[in-house]
């Protein structure tokens, strides 16, 4: 009997097996290698940008003759030329990059932690848990998305910790679907019947046996979380909503919208556009690499 279980036991993947599965995917996929690459450009840049800005981002630069740089094109002491209120943008670009990496982390572990957890939760116990959680699931799928960002930050104010909230709060639900159907099938599999034999608790079949069989697609939908968070704080923050106290890649685009600058001023509009959409394809990436996992029939195609 012990040797039945012992058997049925090495179904269920350990946490090292999952995570090193992780890795070795991302490090065989190209497209997730190279979304890693970026990701990992972007949180040097972060860590680094007080160091390496060129320029007080906030400050006003001043030519040869004394005057001010005001929308100076592109040249060797401003690659990415100046704003209309002469200010590097190279700087801005570096220093904002900050805000988009800080969102884009925190909102893809915290959609990660709450969806999992949801997921979990609802699929192993079924029952009126599983109704209640689903039933908020499906309040929260008719929520329309920009519309609930900017009433929530309108009220609770303009500060990066309620725009994560807000993205947080809408986001988890696609991931707490799908994990509570993997969980479904999961639960009826021989090695979390022998764990219930074995006297193994609630929370230790959900956390030790359950957990580790869906952590890929919990990285895949944290990825996919990263890069809509990302979008939609540049989104918020073009519109006006951004935190007033920090440099955003999405304000450098408000400012260029309010100064009425998108056509003239090319290469204002153009650096923090393309950073944008580097980084939320970083996420994609990422989540493509990690989604061969979830769903193997991918690797053959």
């Amino acid at each position: 009997m012990s040797m039945k279980f012992n058997q049925i036991n090495r179904m269920a993947s350990p946490w090292w097996s999952s995570l090193s599965s992780l890795f070795r995917t991302i490090r065989s996929d190209t497209m997730g290698s190279i979304g890693v690459g970026i990701f990992c450009v972007f949180v040097i840049l972060a860590i680094l940008a007080p160091h390496i800005a060129p320029h007080d981002p906030m400050k006003s630069l001043k030519g040869a003759d004394g005057t001010f740089a005001r929308l100076e094109r592109p040249s060797w002491r401003s690659p990415f030329g100046t704003d209309h209120m002469s200010r590097d943008i190279l700087s801005q670009v570096i220093v904002g990059s900050r805000v988009s990496v800080f969102v884009g982390l925190i909102s893809a572990l915290a959609v990660a932690f709450l969806g999992t957890n949801i997921g979990l939760l609802s699929g192993y116990y079924r029952g009126w848990t599983d109704d209640i959680l689903m039933r908020l699931t499906d309040i929260v799928y008719g929520i329309p998305f920009l519309p609930f960002m900017i009433i929530l930050v309108s009220l609770l104010g303009p500060s990066l910790s309620n725009i994560i909230l807000a993205i947080v709060l809408i986001t988890w639900r696609t991931s707490a679907r799908v994990i509570r159907s993997q969980v479904i099938s999961l639960r009826q599999r021989g090695f979390v019947e022998a764990a219930k034999i074995s006297g193994a608790t609630d929370l230790r079949i959900l956390y030790v046996h359950i957990m580790p069989n869906v952590l890929p697609l919990s990285f895949v939908y944290g990825a996919l979380a990263m890069g809509w968070a990302i979008g939609t704080e540049a989104s918020v923050a073009f519109l006006g909503y951004g935190d007033p106290q920090l440099i955003s890649w999405g304000k450098i685009l408000y400012w260029a919208y309010i100064a009425q600058m998108i056509r003239e001023a090319w290469w204002w509009v153009l650096p923090p556009g393309l950073a944008i959409v580097l980084l939320i394809l970083s996420g994609f990436f990422i989540g493509r690499g990690y989604e061969e996992i979830a769903n193997p029939r991918l690797q053959r195609m």
